[in-house]
């Protein structure tokens, strides 16, 4: 253990100094924090030109990490690895924007926006980042702390409204683009739930004749001498297939999506997946609209934020889910760096659609691409709510054939056996 000297701040907001032995600095403000007082300042005693005797501990305290230490750092690591809802990510920002722009300080309003949540975890989320402020660290470093809570675009957009003096503006577009992001979101959801369980059903349903009802059947006929016809034998089959090695092969597909899943984990093998799926007809063109408009979205407020270009397409680049269209993004990175305009080096990823690459070369040349690039994200939402709209108004009779088509055939294949009967009785 080490002697860390410190200073610190009380309930009342009196300064006071001490030293903590403990394993790090981390422990020590842990320990600090444990005893109600706020850290301002802990670095070594031997480094901190303290005169007089050896170490003396703040009052309450105990060599070593105290006993409420653990419990703060173990939710320091798990606000590390988890991260916070769209909805009160978005509500947080909002009202911690409404805050900066009557002039409150930033700790103080940080100290009145955990006040305000009654969810304990955002509460501690929040007053761990006015920790950060209040020894000294900028509210976008602070945040930076945990980035599964406030991610690259996040803290690069209030780092930059804390440069730029405006950051009341920038908390307020982080607030806007979040809600977008979340109400994008739900929309795909919503789109793919219908028709998943819709699906889901249709399936069950036919399992269930072919397991159930179709054996009992055609069972009356296998006392009889005559010879079944042929779909009433595929069906059988099916049947029989389904009873006796229906559940391996229900187990086959879950390993099957589980292996698959850690082999997507790899990077070259992910990169492959995401470019076959946007080869896939509909399907691909959905992922290339959702990714496009968040894209230009998010490259327009990180524009109006006073973010450099590059580091701009940088931070964008990341926020999109599908890695082959990462890497088209970091590629034309690199070309803009070279001198190449945004317009030319997104055409030549053959990714972006056209109106969106024309908006784009026109914002470069009036000086608006924030504002052209909010235009072409939102023509990029009408699109996709199109494109679901369309592929939900065919998929619906399709499927609504398809079960007609197999419930035909399983009718078929009852009613035939019957039909053959009558004529074999008839003569």
């Amino acid at each position: 253990m080490a002697a860390y000297a410190f200073q610190a701040l009380n309930a009342s907001g009196r300064k006071t100094k001490g030293v903590i032995e403990a394993d790090t600095e981390r422990q020590v403000r842990a320990q600090l924090r444990e005893q109600g007082l706020i850290p301002v300042s802990v670095e070594l005693a031997e480094a901190s030109g303290r005169e007089g005797g050896g170490p003396r501990s703040a009052p309450g305290s105990r060599a070593g990490s105290g006993p409420g230490s653990a419990p703060l750092s173990a939710f320091i690591r798990r606000l590390q690895t988890r991260g916070v809802g769209a909805a009160d990510l978005a509500l947080i920002t909002r009202q911690l924007a409404t805050l900066v722009s009557a002039a409150l300080p930033i700790e103080q309003a940080l100290f009145a926006v955990s006040e305000q949540t009654d969810k304990p975890r955002l509460q501690k989320l929040i007053m761990a980042v006015r920790s950060k402020v209040v020894e000294g660290y900028s509210l976008a470093e602070a945040m930076a702390e945990y980035p599964h809570v406030f991610d690259k675009l996040f803290t690069a957009m209030v780092a930059a409204g804390e440069r730029s003096g405006h950051l009341d503006e920038v908390l307020n577009r982080l607030a806007d683009y979040t809600e977008q992001r979340n109400r994008l979101k739900g929309q795909l959801i919503q789109a793919l739930v219908y028709p998943s369980v819709l699906t889901l059903v249709a399936i069950g349903v036919i399992i269930f004749l072919l397991v159930s009802v179709v054996p009992q059947i055609v069972e009356q006929f296998s006392g009889l001498d005559q010879t079944l016809p042929p779909t009433t034998t595929f069906l059988l089959a099916v049947s029989e297939i389904l009873q006796n090695y229906g559940i391996y092969a229900l187990v086959a597909i879950l390993v099957g999506l589980v292996v698959g899943g850690q082999l997507l984990r790899k990077p070259e093998r992910r990169d492959k997946f995401d470019a076959f799926v946007l080869k896939v007809p509909l399907f691909g063109r959905v992922i290339k609209g959702v990714n496009t408009a968040r894209f230009a979205r998010t490259l327009s407020i990180l524009s109006a934020s006073a973010v450099p270009l590059l580091d701009g397409l940088r931070i964008t680049g990341r926020v999109l889910s599908n890695r082959a269209m990462q890497i088209a993004v970091e590629e034309a990175c690199d070309r803009v760096r070279e001198g190449s305009s945004l317009r030319a080096a997104l055409a030549q990823t053959k990714l972006f659609p056209p109106m969106m690459l024309h908006m784009i070369a026109a914002g470069e040349k009036s000086g608006e691409l924030e504002q052209l690039l909010g235009r072409a994200a939102d023509n990029q939402d009408r699109d996709f709510e199109t494109t679901m709209n369309v592929a939900l108004k065919i998929f619906e009779p399709a499927l609504i054939v398809v079960m007609a088509g197999v419930v035909l055939v399983i009718v078929l294949a009852i009613i035939q056996p019957i039909l053959q009967l009558n004529q074999s009785v008839g003569l």
